[in-house]
């Protein structure tokens, strides 16, 4: 490959905030500043005339599941269901339109509706005969056929309450099995289509037993596309020779991901210290593994210097993942676990003084701003769950950075859309005050964090500066602004004299800049 020079552009480059060109050569950027020093090393290079777009590191997503996003966008989306009535009529319509074949539906939620989810008997009156999967939003409870439960081997039931827990591991894994090669790998295309529209080069594929299963994963590793893919496996080992079968049986990168310690809020299964105030029949919620089944697998996973994680949300949940990591560094010291780079997903509800152990133990989060914007505030999801006190408290992400925890953003996609200028934007302006963090900071969460969470350390991925991977996204922008810390009066700077790159401006409900290029290493994967 010869040298590109992109001329005319802003650049977002710690070292040249003023940059206009940016060189490219074998993959890799070799030149970021002035134009004219750009033209004089690089006289025969292919020139990119960028008419004053924005250029930025380009964005990698935490936290995936490819196809499962892929079959919301290919399939039946149910997020802009606002009755239990509703749905049942996008269920009909979908059914109608696709005469055969599993029905999978993800997005519909009942937190705010008039009215109760369609019951069983109402789905199979809609979709005779056929094997329905509804997805509530969260992806931790579903609704189903009464085809669909005898598959997974449940008895049958007329009324509608959604499946929760085991029950609902096994109506997703039945539904999963039933899924054809051709609807799999059309929803895999449409994912990785996705996300390098807008401007991701690498996500973090979630994978696990219950999630999407081994052969999904195995097929996803193998399907060709521009987008990279870093697997995550979420099962549980006890040795370090049951860490190396599982990698090798899955293809997997790491023993992280959703390996679950509990569920969601929004499912009443995130486990808690206290119980849930909106309903008292669900208690603390669920836990799936405690401390000591925890430390056997970062124990095992640190013996063989695999990256270990765990699916964690409530309170409950948090702390048996610090006593459990505790432990851990008293038996082999905190550098060893702080070289494997263990996550945290999620990591919702923690305290200062857990986030600096956690910080001090080198233990990234791997967080998602959109549950915020979705569900937090004095009114929303979170606080009718938990009470407005307990809310507040949550994805505290300003306390996690103060306490050396390194954050890395995702979407949990399809649970938020791939929107990654919109998780910057919530991050920065999160719904409870001092809990955000700067578009700087959460800029940085949502590139270079984001690559050191998936392994990669290198110091310069996730940046635009010579001897950094080519990896980046160009954008339609009407205004840059320079990034500023985050308080609670501004959060936008254009003081010049910062010497801070510029972002887009992002202030809530204004549009996200528009993505024209994205390229990894050196190639171009999408072009508007």
């Amino acid at each position: 490959m010869g040298t590109q020079l992109l001329l005319g552009g802003r650049i977002y480059s710690s070292s040249s905030p003023d940059a206009t060109a940016m060189a490219v050569t074998d993959g890799q950027v070799v030149w970021v500043g002035a134009d004219e020093p750009a033209r004089a090393l690089h006289p025969d290079a292919e020139i990119v005339a960028l008419d004053g777009a924005f250029v930025a590191p380009a964005f990698v997503d935490a936290h995936v599941h490819t196809t499962a996003l892929g079959l919301k966008l290919t399939g039946l989306d149910l997020s802009g269901a606002r009755s239990g009535a509703q749905c049942l009529e996008l269920l009909r319509r979908y059914v109608a339109a696709e005469p055969t074949g599993v029905v999978w539906g993800h997005g519909w939620d009942d937190s705010g509706w008039p009215d109760s989810p369609p019951s069983v008997s109402e789905i199979d009156a809609a979709a005779p005969g056929r094997l329905v999967y509804l997805a509530r939003i969260d992806a931790h409870s579903a609704l189903c056929s009464s085809a669909l439960r005898a598959v997974a081997g449940l008895a049958p039931i007329a009324g509608s309450d959604p499946l929760r827990a085991d029950a609902h591991h096994e109506v997703r894994r039945a539904a999963l099995a039933a899924l054809d090669s051709a609807q799999r790998e059309r929803a895999r295309r449409a994912a990785l289509d996705e996300a390098a529209r807008r401007g991701i080069v690498a996500i973090h594929e979630c994978a696990g037993p219950v999630i999407s299963g081994a052969d999904d994963l195995r097929e996803l590793l193998a399907f060709e596309h521009g987008v990279q893919v870093r697997a995550n496996w979420g099962e549980r080992a006890e040795s370090a020779d049951e860490v190396r079968a599982l990698l090798d049986r899955t293809g997997a990168h790491a023993l992280a991901g959703d390996l679950f310690v509990d569920g969601s809020i929004g499912s009443h299964t995130a486990w808690l210290h206290q119980p849930y105030a909106d309903d008292a029949a669900h208690g603390c919620g669920n836990s799936y593994l405690d401390a000591d089944a925890m430390t056997a697998h970062i124990r095992a996973c640190t013996q063989a210097r695999v990256q270990a994680g765990f699916h964690v949300i409530g309170d409950a949940a948090m702390s048996a993942a610090v006593q459990a990591f505790g432990r851990v560094v008293a038996e082999v010291g905190g550098p060893a676990i702080a070289s494997c780079g263990h996550r945290l997903e999620h990591a919702e509800m923690i305290t200062t003084e857990q986030a600096a152990k956690l910080g001090a133990w080198g233990v990234i989060a791997s967080v998602q701003p959109g549950f915020d914007a979705a569900w937090g505030g004095p009114d929303g999801m979170y606080a009718a769950r938990l009470g407005a006190e307990r809310a507040a408290q949550l994805n505290p992400f300003a306390a996690m950075a103060s306490a050396g925890v390194s954050l890395a953003f995702g979407s949990d996609a399809p649970v938020t859309e791939l929107r990654p200028w919109a998780a910057v934007s919530a991050a920065a302006n999160h719904r409870t005050p001092g809990s955000g963090i700067s578009a700087r900071a959460a800029f940085a969460a949502a590139t270079r964090g984001a690559w050191r969470a998936g392994g990669v350390r290198d110091g310069v991925a996730g940046t635009l500066v010579p001897g950094a991977p080519a990896s980046y996204a160009i954008w339609d922008v009407d205004e840059l602004v320079i990034a500023a810390p985050a308080d609670s009066v501004q959060r936008w700077s254009t003081d010049p004299r910062s010497r801070v790159p510029a972002l887009p401006r992002l202030a809530t409900g204004e549009p996200e800049p528009r993505c024209l290029r994205t390229v990894h290493l050196g190639e171009t994967i999408h072009a508007a």
